[in-house]
């Protein structure tokens, strides 16, 4: 949508500024005059929704995919392999079955391992069911938040694949923790399992809420949603990827 300001007006299609008189936009090459007829129809719509998923489309647009403008060699060989790790890893986490455990055997588990524990400490002042719960929260939210942090921070979308791609890690290795809410068979970190403690975190949150019987159900949903995030960090890193190779080649 172009603005009204006196100095600059903003690209409908990459919200680029640019100077006031300009007659196409310098960065996507939009031409402002042929837009505007368009602009002051949709001002007028009767569907205002239609407009407003339009302009959040865009920022998102922006955030997500074009804010990425590095053009250097070296970083998109760096990416490239990194995202050729993400696809093998995260694929033969995708294939291998929950009840395997494959996600809790791997090396993550234990970079997962610190922040799970710290989340329990963190949370504590919120109650014993916060408290137990706060290991499973504090394993999800660490990637989130560096997630966050490369869109809003380092303006780094590529980064943020990548916390997308733990993120969704995460998710998948607790699943076979929710899974053994019951048979209390999975080996804690004091090297004994569930039976011969007082149970594990998802025992005692699924046992509080009454809901010990779904603990299945509840690891494959988990499970699924972290396969679901994972194949979205494969196609938004691809696709940013792919950006950035045309941009070697112009």
């Amino acid at each position: 949508m172009l603005t009204t300001d006196t100095s600059t007006v903003h690209c409908p299609k990459c919200l680029a500024e640019r100077p006031d008189k300009a007659q196409e936009c310098g960065r996507c090459g939009i031409i402002f005059s042929k837009y505007k007829p368009l602009t002051a129809k949709s001002r007028f719509s009767p569907s205002k929704q239609t407009f407003t998923q339009s302009e959040w489309f865009l920022t998102a647009k922006q955030w997500l995919v074009e804010s990425d403008t590095t053009a250097e060699s070296m970083t998109f060989y760096g990416r490239a392999l990194v995202f050729v790790a993400m696809i093998w890893w995260g694929w033969k986490f995708i294939v291998t079955p929950l009840e395997t455990n494959c996600t809790g055997e791997s090396f993550l588990h234990l970079i997962n391992l610190p922040f799970h524990e710290a989340g329990h400490l963190i949370f504590i002042p919120f109650g014993r069911f916060m408290t137990i719960l706060g290991g499973t929260l504090g394993q999800i939210l660490m990637p989130m938040i560096c997630l966050g942090t490369f869109l809003v921070k380092t303006r780094d979308p590529f980064g943020a694949t990548v916390a997308l791609w733990w993120t969704a890690e995460s998710l998948m290795d607790i699943a076979p923790y929710i899974n053994d809410a019951r048979a209390l068979d999975l080996m804690l970190i004091g090297g004994v399992t569930g039976k011969e403690t007082d149970g594990h975190d998802w025992n005692n949150i699924l046992t509080m809420l009454d809901l010990l019987d779904w603990d299945h159900r509840l690891a494959h949903l988990t499970y699924n949603l972290g396969i679901f995030f994972m194949l979205g960090s494969f196609l938004w890193g691809g696709i940013l990827l792919l950006r950035h190779y045309r941009r070697l080649s112009e």
